[in-house]
């Protein structure tokens, strides 16, 4: 396949790999696939070990849209940013590499981001279980479909969906202007929840559609979800989005009072899954953001259900009960 004038790219698709051999085939086939054709494929090498790089080369010499950045291992937030830098398409969209997606997919998402001049296009996606074959499809229902709006000004219902930045289709100059990049946290993961924020607080015209278009693989074993070790790394994420806020009070003052409770989600799943031993740590890092909230007057307890008031001001004002009895909230 001849390659592409830079004008004539559409989407520039940006795929970070790191040790995914058993599974970097399925998903770069699948964006070969792709019935919109004017598309540039960057894969990002981020030091892999084992034979995906040699993959990402077979591929190539197929598919001249393919591009390959290896570079030593920096880490997820790294790896991204740099492949938007290179991207010369339009629009942006990024393929998690042991993912797939429907053949569909960018050539529907292009469509809706052209037609209603979109900031930011999004679909559905299944979560896909290897074991088994089988897909659940994810709805997020509380959001509209369909429909333009702007999030903070019209419905703030995307920013209570998990950050899945791979099921968003990104105008490359919009984030470019906005200067949205990814944390660059070294060893870090979850560098989707900061970038997401951003997304939705700063996106004028936004649209989900109603259509599920990508498999997210549930059991990869070596994703960095499943790690237990990285016990902070959610919390250099709000960090990240409450110095984002201090730097746009007309955003704060329209999402302040969510702020807590979507914390809440976040940073609940987080304790659920550390180890026991590192649980208290954790919780005096929350009890501190919780105490900044209330002097703030940020945190309305009418947000929340009887069990997560109860949880929230036992973290905020006696946080030792928690490491005494040490049970998942």
């Amino acid at each position: 396949m001849n390659k592409m004038s830079e004008n004539s790219i559409k989407v520039s698709i940006v795929v970070p790999c790191y040790n995914v051999e058993k599974y970097v085939s399925q998903c770069i086939e699948s964006i070969c696939n792709q019935t919109l054709k004017d598309i540039e494929i960057i894969c990002i090498n981020d030091g892999s070990k084992d034979n995906t790089l040699s993959i990402l080369h077979n591929f190539q010499n197929k598919d001249n849209r393919i591009r390959i950045i290896d570079k030593k291992n920096t880490g997820y937030g790294n790896s991204v940013n740099m492949g938007m830098a290179k991207a010369q398409g339009k629009y942006i969209g990024i393929v998690e590499s042991d993912d797939f997606i429907e053949p569909k997919m960018y050539e529907e998402l292009y469509r809706a981001a052209e037609f209603q001049n979109l900031d930011v296009a999004r679909c559905c996606y299944y979560e896909y279980h290897t074991a088994d074959n089988s897909n659940i499809k994810r709805y997020f229902p509380w959001v509209p479909k369909n429909t333009v709006f702007c999030p903070l000004n019209d419905d703030l219902a995307p920013f209570w969906q998990q950050p899945t930045i791979w099921i968003n289709l990104y105008r490359r100059a919009w984030l470019e202007e906005n200067n949205i990049k990814f944390l660059e946290t070294p060893g870090a993961s979850y560098q989707d929840t900061s970038f997401s924020f951003k997304v939705y607080s700063l996106a004028k015209r936004f649209m989900m559609l109603d259509t599920a278009y990508l498999h997210y693989r549930v059991d990869n074993a070596e994703s960095s979800i499943n790690s237990k070790g990285k016990v902070f790394c959610i919390c250099d994420e709000w960090n990240e989005i409450n110095s984002f806020l201090d730097s746009h009070k007309e955003i704060y003052e329209k999402v302040k009072y969510i702020i807590p409770a979507i914390q809440l989600g976040n940073y609940r799943w987080n304790y659920n899954r550390l180890k026991k031993e590192d649980r208290y740590s954790f919780i005096l890092v929350w009890h501190k953001e919780l105490k900044k909230y209330i002097k703030r007057k940020q945190l309305k307890w009418k947000n929340f259900t009887k069990k997560e008031r109860r949880q929230l001001f036992c973290i905020a004002y006696f946080p030792i009960i928690k490491k005494l009895f040490n049970n998942n909230l």
